[in-house]
């Protein structure tokens, strides 16, 4: 059976589209000094139990961004103080709030596809600026930089190598150095805008953020800072690659692709399976702060874990014939979007966003396909999955 690693030439191991699974679904890794975590079930064990499976890795690898603090930086975070940051905004994120943005990214892809004619490059034209305008509108920071966020995020991830805690190469401390010093720019962004919002407050999420208290304290600059960060990042980067990955999964499988146009309630379907088929971010970290087993590995206290979440939504123990592209896939407990306290914050937002922008997009180009002429291409980070390039004709 041709698969679509097959289809679109993609690197095997790097993406989980086919080859060999791993002999043990929790395995140490003695190149990069790393514990990976591939099973469906180990992997929720390990996202469940934060007393045991930190988020603060940082902590293991403190010479990889040395110049960076992790105040404020919800990833990076553990109880209770995550949990009273991320109290902070979830009001930004309710189902209301979330479903009153519907007109809002609807008018915007109207307006994104107004400029294209009969061919297109989904990334460039819909599928980045569409989410990075919504967050930067949140957030209150102008859309119409979004040139230099995706300078500075792309930057970030431009790289083939993946993270070893042994000696690094050249090749990839150069990454590193140039990946921090992108970092760095945004941060000093960011920073501009926060202390602007303490002088002159706005109608927007900066403003609420440098005006919060937690514990009877404000957010100091740099807290205020990489939780913008965090919020701008994570809050378009997913859905970039969540509407590529759902349109180049439609396009490889006609039959559903055709059913899909028929029945619009298959959408919200397509997307969750797109999420399970081709995880946007195939791999998150934690640190062990004690001895524990997982899938009847014993690991010891400080030790850095990559759990693959793109493994887990392959695992055959969990979906049944897990390597095929089903819509109609019921249920589907996929774990693109994690799982426990750190769940994506911004799921409910993603999702709005794609079933919106997909609707849309079938609307108006009923008969788009892949452009056989200018293959897509993917982003090099071996820890993201999704298209950096999509050309389509109209």
């Amino acid at each position: 059976m041709t698969t679509l690693a097959d289809t679109w030439g993609i690197n095997e191991a790097q993406f989980w589209l086919r080859g060999v699974r791993p002999d043990e679904p929790v395995q140490y890794d003695d190149k990069t000094g790393l514990w990976n975590v591939y099973g469906y079930p180990e992997i929720v064990q390990v996202l469940s139990d934060h007393a045991t499976f930190s988020s603060a890795t940082q902590r293991l690898v403190p010479d990889v961004a040395p110049k960076l603090t992790t105040e404020g930086n919800l990833v990076q975070m553990d109880p209770p103080e995550h949990n009273k940051l991320r109290k902070l905004v979830s009001h930004a994120f309710t189902p209301k709030v979330v479903a009153d943005l519907e007109p809002r990214i609807a008018e915007l892809t109207h307006e994104l596809l107004d400029a294209v004619t009969d061919r297109t490059e989904l990334v460039a034209d819909l599928a980045y600026p569409l989410p990075v305008i919504v967050i930067a509108e949140l957030l209150g920071v102008p859309s119409s930089d979004r040139g230099l966020f995706k300078q500075w995020v792309e930057a970030m991830f431009d790289t083939t190598n993946g993270f070893t805690l042994k000696e690094r190469s050249q090749e990839q401390e150069a990454y590193l150095a140039r990946a921090m010093e992108q970092v760095e720019h945004l941060r000093d962004y960011l920073l501009e805008h926060v202390q602007q919002r303490r002088q002159q407050p706005r109608e927007d999420l900066l403003t609420k953020l440098v005006q919060a208290e937690v514990d009877g304290a404000r957010l100091t600059d740099g807290e205020a800072v990489n939780f913008a960060m965090v919020l701008l990042i994570a809050g378009h980067i997913t859905t970039t690659m969540l509407l590529g990955n759902t349109v180049l999964c439609l396009d490889a499988h006609p039959e559903q692709f055709a059913a899909v146009r028929a029945d619009r309630s298959l959408v919200p379907r397509a997307i969750e399976e797109s999420l399970r088929f081709l995880s946007p971010f195939a791999t998150v970290s934690r640190a062990t702060w004690k001895e524990s087993e997982v899938g009847g590995q014993v690991i010891p206290a400080d030790q850095l874990l990559m759990v693959w979440v793109a493994a887990g939504n392959r695992d055959p123990r969990q979906f049944e014939d897990p390597d095929t592209f089903d819509v109609t896939r019921d249920p589907n407990p996929q774990i693109a979007f994690g799982r426990g306290i750190h769940f994506c914050l911004g799921a409910p937002l993603a999702r709005l966003e794609g079933r919106v922008a997909l609707n849309i997009l079938l609307d108006r180009f009923p008969d788009l396909r892949t452009d056989p002429d200018a293959p897509p291409e993917f982003m090099p980070t071996p820890t993201m999955t999704g298209v950096r390039r999509l050309p389509l004709l109209l």
